[in-house]
């Protein structure tokens, strides 16, 4: 079974990469900073699944916590409001905490 590379508490960026086809990426994420909030565990990728591909490497699943106020500069809502994303390693790469995470 693959060691995880992301602990929770950590903090990461969404890769913004130029893949077409079936990805589980929602494009308002891409680039963005976030916090592992939990290891939900190895699966199969989804995005080879998709076509059909089934012999791949199990690949580390990770909830990401999100300020909404990252995401979406012009949201109006309360500073403390969060988003919570499962996003596969892949698609993470290890980033500076954000202010928010400092301040906590």
């Amino acid at each position: 079974m693959p060691v995880p590379r992301f602990t929770v508490g950590t903090a990461v960026q969404v890769l913004d990469l130029p893949i077409e086809g079936h990805i589980r990426i929602p494009a308002y994420a891409r680039g963005k900073i976030g916090v592992i909030e939990r290891c939900c565990g190895p699966y199969l990728n989804p995005e080879d699944l998709a076509y059909g591909r089934t012999g791949g490497p199990a690949v580390h699943l990770y909830q990401v916590e999100f300020s909404q106020h990252d995401l979406w500069p012009e949201y109006i809502g309360d500073a403390e409001d969060r988003l919570f994303l499962e996003i596969y390693e892949h698609w993470l790469t290890p980033a500076r905490p954000p202010s928010w995470r400092q301040a906590s």
